[in-house]
């Protein structure tokens, strides 16, 4: 039964003439008139031959089921009924005060167990977390409660709790002040294996939320050498951050991803296993993707970021340089994306062709214009660094300014790069 609290209009055509009840089993009389069956059945039944509503006699007392008005009435009972369901839900599920935060949290760690009343605990809070930045404030400098969450997020016995985890740290993650505190919580405590319950959500996660967040963790934590090391030296995880990149991935999880990789892959050590992690290729093929297919240009920049990393060492040259694909790609990017992404784009060709001087990239940048891309970049307004770039990768090739421009049409070298 519908609540009276609720103040619910009923459309007049929806009730019965007689009984102005909402009509449970419409019917038409043969003067088009619709009554409820139980209400006309007993007034026919009192001898009367004549329709309530007009007073006109009846020809027949027969009478047709109304099937399209009962189904209105359906299709209107259920929505009301949905409506009544998600204000009680919506009275039961308010949100928690501070008090009640504060509450919730001491009656977790006073549990110290992972079962159900737990997990709700937590959806409780994340729900609070969600509503506001001030919520978020507060949580992250709630006292004990990050280190709660990182005690938590050893327990790899349930991917969907360990998600929630993730969710709700990387939720006040923006808000936590002491990332150096954080980098210790979770890769300095002997009793918790944070790392692989991060890798478990990269590898397992149902939601791209926790994925990301995940990833965004990672990142947060690789401040200094030892940090980054120690990421990257984690069993999988690097292999499952190269995976992420790929195209068929979320771009926003792309992105992470990239800026993660950027982050911890500092080492020669790293720069390597990447390079046999056949990164280049994923790189290649950002940098080759058609605009319909998420790439933006702070993926692209981000993209060449780690592609000019990767160049750094001699095994990612050699990779490169095999790739005439990859080279010819990275010329393409070097105008009209950004100014990051020139500066990149640039670093790298000077990389391969001026520091390790290999033929091939040579012939890549000279097969895909590479020569006046360069030229018109010195004519614009870039930094000094790829400007003094610039000009190595055209005394490389043996060409000067004076006699590019004798053989370049003169009527597009106002055209700026940005």
């Amino acid at each position: 039964m519908l609540r009276d609290d609720l103040y619910i209009t009923v459309p007049s055509f929806f009730r019965c003439p007689i009984s102005l009840d909402v009509m449970k089993s419409p019917v038409s009389l043969c003067t088009g008139v619709t009554y409820d069956r139980a209400s006309i059945q007993k007034w026919l039944d009192n001898g009367n031959n004549t329709c309530p509503a007009t007073m006109q006699v009846l020809q027949s007392k027969e009478f047709v089921p109304n099937h399209t008005l009962q189904r209105l009435i359906q299709i209107w009972s259920d929505s009301v009924q949905q409506q009544h369901s998600h204000r009680v839900d919506s009275s039961a599920n308010s949100l928690p005060s501070q008090d009640e935060i504060k509450s919730i949290v001491k009656d977790i760690e006073t549990k110290k167990e992972r079962d159900r009343c737990c997990s709700d605990a937590f959806s409780k809070i994340l729900c609070f977390a969600e509503e506001s930045e001030e919520n978020r404030e507060f949580l992250a400098k709630l006292e004990g409660f990050v280190s709660m969450l990182v005690g938590f997020l050893g327990d790899m016995r349930n991917i969907d709790f360990i998600e929630q985890i993730v969710r709700l740290l990387d939720l006040i993650l923006i808000k936590i002040v002491n990332h150096q505190q954080l980098m210790t919580l979770l890769l300095k405590n002997n009793n918790v294996d944070s790392l692989s319950s991060l890798l478990l959500v990269l590898q397992r996660g149902r939601s791209a939320h926790s994925r990301i967040g995940s990833v965004r963790i990672l990142e947060s934590i690789a401040i200094d050498a030892e940090s980054k090391l120690l990421i990257a030296e984690k069993d999988g995880l690097l292999s499952e951050l190269v995976k992420l990149i790929g195209l068929e991935t979320d771009p926003s999880l792309i992105e992470a991803s990239l800026s993660c990789l950027n982050a911890i892959s500092k080492s020669k050590r790293v720069k390597v296993k990447l390079v046999h992690l056949k990164t280049i290729p994923e790189l290649r093929n950002i940098l080759t993707a058609e605009s319909n297919t998420g790439v933006s240009n702070t993926i692209t920049e981000k993209a060449l970021n780690l592609l000019e990393t990767v160049s750094s060492c001699k095994e990612g040259r050699e990779e490169m340089c095999s790739d005439m694909a990859c080279i010819e790609a990275v010329v393409q990017k070097v105008l009209k994306v950004s100014v990051q992404a020139t500066e990149h784009a640039v670093t790298i060709l000077w990389s391969v062709c001026c520091l390790f001087r290999d033929g091939k990239a040579r012939e890549a940048v000279t097969k895909s214009n590479g020569l006046a891309k360069i030229l018109l970049l010195m004519q614009s307004n870039c930094s000094p660094a790829v400007r003094h770039m610039s000009t190595d990768l055209l005394k490389i090739f043996r060409v000067n300014s004076k006699s590019c421009l004798s053989s370049y049409d003169t009527k597009t070298t106002h055209i700026m790069p940005f």
